[in-house]
């Protein structure tokens, strides 16, 4: 790599911050599942797959979508999953 370099995070946070990971949840039992549409191609497709799993097991799900692929979640989303859920599943379909 030459002094020319720049790596860029994809995560456009300017200033990332290191979480813990939090420790799953023993059961699915009571949970709500937010399945998230990032806005790719057929990730539609992948959550309704998805969905039909969770269903199936009695594991309650609500969906949601960003506006774009091409920009982060708006605060606003974000903040609203976290309230209306307790876990989350973000899907990518590449």
């Amino acid at each position: 790599m030459n002094s020319q370099t720049k790596l860029r995070d994809p995560t456009a946070e300017s200033s990332p911050v290191r979480r813990a990971r939090l420790t799953p949840p023993s059961s699915l039992d009571g949970k709500t599942v937010a399945l998230m549409d990032i806005g790719k191609s057929r990730g539609a497709e992948f959550i309704d797959r998805l969905e039909g799993h969770f269903k199936k097991a009695g594991v309650a799900t609500r969906r949601y979508a960003k506006p774009t692929n091409t920009k982060v979640a708006p605060t606003a989303l974000m903040q609203q999953i976290a309230a209306e859920n307790q876990l989350a599943v973000i899907a990518l379909s590449d």
